[in-house]
């Protein structure tokens, strides 16, 4: 089990950057549980051949996240209960700066999006990071492009 205080930053992308091909990238897939609070999200990962159960709390720069390990079976027992808030994307880790960008390429009914994120051991460094010239605008904290909505609501926002 991972317990942490989630400290990111999150961007739009027009135009990757060359061979971002090439960088290491997996295959994920989330569901998301059905929950009426705004704050909370309890979602369900395969990460390439890796399961997890993630619970977050908070919206925006921080947030607390705990992530749990599971074993295939649990979580294929789990799948169907997040049955129409699903999403399936490719990340590409990124080096940059001292930092390691995960850009997300979405597919099916998200097609066309590509977002980065990147992870911060503080809201200082967060608040020095200059973003690279590829990176199109923040959306961090913006709840249309959250994972959790897009899954739930569909379509590109």
């Amino acid at each position: 089990m991972s317990k942490h205080l989630e400290i990111e930053r999150k961007f739009l992308i027009d135009a990757p950057p060359a061979g971002w091909k090439r960088r290491p990238h997996t295959k994920i897939v989330q569901g998301y549980f059905p929950i009426t609070s705004n704050q909370l999200e309890i979602r369900l990962r395969r990460l390439g051949a890796k399961f997890f159960l993630t619970i977050k709390n908070g919206r925006g720069h921080s947030r607390q996240e705990e992530e749990i390990k599971l074993r295939k079976e649990q979580f294929d027992s789990l799948w169907p209960l997040t049955r129409g808030a699903r999403i399936a994307k490719t990340r590409y880790r990124l080096p940059f700066s001292g930092h390691t960008i995960e850009m997300d390429v979405y597919e099916g009914r998200h097609r066309g999006l590509i977002t980065a994120d990147v992870e911060f051991d503080s809201a200082r460094q967060s608040n020095l990071f200059e973003p690279p010239d590829w990176f199109g605008g923040e959306i961090t904290g913006h709840r249309r492009y959250a994972n959790e909505r897009l899954a739930r609501r569909g379509g590109l926002p």
